[in-house]
C-alpha cells in the first residue's frame, strides 16, 4: 500500500494543470512501514522535454532532491508524472523506461474533469496497480 497526503496530492495536481499540456515530473520519498510505502515529501522537477507524451527529469534537479532526501532521514519510494491527455496507465514508454523494479510509478490522468491517480509497479513490460490510499 502506498499512503499519500491530501495536501501532496492537491500539489500534484495544481503543478500538472499548470504545465499541461505538457506532462509534469517529479520524485516521491517518504519511509518503509511494515510493507507499506508512506510517502513523506512529493518533488515538483522539470519535465526538460517539453514534451506533451513523455517526460525526462531534470538531472540537476533530480540530485537537489535525492540530496534533500538524505539530508532528512527519507527514502526514494518512485517517481511522478501526468498524463495530460490520456488515462492514468502506464505507456508502453513508461514501461520501457521503467529502470527501477522497487520504486512505484504514480501517474495521474488529467484527460476527465476529476484528475485520477494512480500508482503501479512496474517490471520489464509488466505493469501491476498498487493500492493507493489519499489520506486527510
Amino acid at each position: 500500500m502506498i499512503k499519500l497526503k491530501k495536501s501532496d496530492f492537491e500539489k500534484i495536481v495544481a503543478h500538472a494543470r499548470k504545465e499541461a499540456p505538457i506532462e509534469a515530473c517529479g520524485l516521491i520519498a517518504g519511509e518503509l512501514s511494515g510493507g507499506d510505502k508512506i510517502i513523506k515529501k512529493v518533488y515538483i522537477l522539470t519535465n526538460v522535454d517539453h514534451a506533451e507524451e513523455h517526460f525526462t527529469l531534470d538531472p540537476k534537479e533530480q540530485l537537489t532532491a535525492v540530496k534533500d532526501m538524505r539530508a532528512n532521514g527519507l527514502t526514494p519510494l518512485g517517481n511522478w508524472h501526468s498524463h495530460p491527455v490520456s488515462p492514468s496507465r502506464p505507456s508502453d514508454e513508461d514501461k520501457r523506461l521503467a529502470y527501477d523494479s522497487s520504486a512505484s510509478y504514480m501517474i495521474l490522468s488529467l484527460m476527465d474533469a476529476e484528475p485520477v491517480l494512480n500508482s503501479f509497479h512496474i517490471e520489464g513490460d509488466k505493469s501491476e496497480k498498487e493500492q493507493l490510499v489519499i489520506e486527510d
